[in-house]
């Protein structure tokens, strides 16, 4: 980790690159960033819960407010950790894909009553299980040593702490 940056710092700074696809997120940007979201989401909900407020299953309208606001910056860091291991940001689709599948299989098998549907559907959670383990897979990679296509390595040269 770069010793000019607290966790702190790290945590911000997906919020500071809101919107950025482009560059590279090394590690330590993403993996503060997710305890950060965790920290954030477990608040919320704990206030939504002493204040008695459901809006949607166990959501209320703070953690609902809170999953909203942060969806782009979420993309954005996952894209940009991608980046880091010299991988194509359209990696953040490969679990969504499997899993769009079973819901359309599990929907229309709910309304036409067939098990075979459903256990299609299943096979399609679990490949969407198996891809979503290989995304965490790549989010825990070390970033490609040196530059590679979308930008130096955040680590060299004091980039990181400029940013």
């Amino acid at each position: 980790m770069n010793p000019n940056m607290s966790p702190i710092d790290w945590a911000k700074r997906p919020i500071q690159k809101f919107a950025d696809l482009n560059g590279r997120a090394p590690r330590a940007e993403f993996w503060w960033w997710v305890l950060a979201i965790v920290v954030a989401s477990i608040v919320t909900r704990i206030i939504d819960n002493i204040l008695g407020m459901k809006i949607v299953g166990a959501y209320g309208p703070l953690s609902l407010i809170l999953s909203v606001a942060l969806i782009v910056p979420n993309i954005a860091v996952s894209v940009r950790r991608l980046h880091d291991t010299d991988r194509t940001g359209w990696w953040i689709l490969l679990p969504i894909v499997p899993y769009c599948i079973a819901f359309v299989l599990g929907g229309s098998a709910m309304l036409s009553g067939s098990m075979t549907g459903l256990g299609t559907a299943g096979i399609f959670l679990l490949i969407g299980a198996v891809c979503a383990l290989v995304l965490l897979v790549y989010y825990v990679m070390p970033g490609s040593p040196g530059s590679n296509r979308y930008g130096p390595n955040p680590y060299e040269g004091g980039s990181v702490a400029a940013a």
